[in-house]
């Protein structure tokens, strides 16, 4: 049988063909990379460190059998349930707080400038600081880890909101006004649409912020979460099990930042 160069046969063939080398050319980097780092880890914790030094304790192969031994206990699932609850209690707090605030801050001159020393002044205090403040005002429990998350992720959907109205020609509210519309329209119709692409990147950043803050204000005296697991096993000077513990945090804050980069890129127009 032959084939003619344009045949079905034949494109077939040169897509396959041409999708094995993409799949290998786009997978072998990370891949690499992560060997890579595993390797090094491997080196530095099993055959650099001194015999008696803790490194030991932190091996590839040990951190591994901790990771399965926490997950037997029974105590990896649910605690990082309610690490991801806390988180998502947080951000909503964040974007309630913050995309209005950005929005006025946006569209009033008078409060932009009314309000910029103090946003300013409170964006740069490492949310920690208000550790202490917010354990004396919610006690112990998930208002001040949900309160310290809430204050660390507004700035980054509060500015970005802020900086696209900013960003909107002046000229599309005119034209809006011109047709009598009211403010809820021009809010509506204008404002949220062309504000979309700075919303979704402060809500992403806020998302990466709020996932670092989430572990050590899940030490402030709380029974449970990742930040809790983390303290429990360095009392029992279980540094294979804090290892792992990081190791779980990290994976997580990847693949939340890896979700939301795929359904931000998904929301936007084509």
């Amino acid at each position: 049988m032959t084939t003619t160069p344009n045949s079905p046969l034949t494109t077939s063939v040169q897509h396959e063909n041409a999708s094995a080398p993409s799949f290998v050319t786009r997978w072998w980097p990370p891949a690499l990379a992560v060997g890579s780092a595993v390797g090094v880890w491997w080196l530095a914790t099993a055959v650099l460190a001194p015999a008696q030094s803790l490194l030991r304790e932190t091996t590839p192969v040990r951190v591994a059998k901790s990771l399965v031994d926490l997950f037997n206990r029974g105590v990896l699932l649910p605690d990082i349930g309610v690490s991801l609850w806390r988180l998502l209690i947080g951000l909503l707090v964040a974007a309630l707080v913050g995309i209005p605030a950005g929005l006025l801050i946006g569209l009033n001159d008078t409060a932009d400038r009314a309000t910029r020393p103090v946003v300013q002044f409170l964006r740069m205090i490492s949310p920690l600081s208000w550790a202490p403040i917010s354990v004396a005002l919610f006690g112990i429990g998930n208002e001040p880890v949900i309160f310290l998350i809430a204050a660390a992720a507004v700035w980054p959907v509060l500015i970005n909101t802020a900086a696209g109205v900013h960003a909107i020609d002046p000229g599309f509210l005119q034209v809006a006004k011109s047709f009598g519309a009211s403010r809820t329209e021009q809010l509506s119709v204008v404002v949220l649409p062309a504000i979309r692409g700075h919303l979704q990147t402060g809500l992403r950043v806020a998302l990466g912020i709020a996932w670092v803050v989430l572990v050590p204000a899940e030490m402030l005296g709380v029974r449970s979460g990742l930040g809790y697991q983390i303290l429990n096993a360095r009392d029992q000077l279980a540094y294979g099990q804090v290892v792992a513990l990081i190791v779980v945090i990290g994976v997580i804050g990847y693949l939340l930042d890896l979700v939301a980069r795929r359904a931000l890129a998904g929301s936007r127009p084509g």
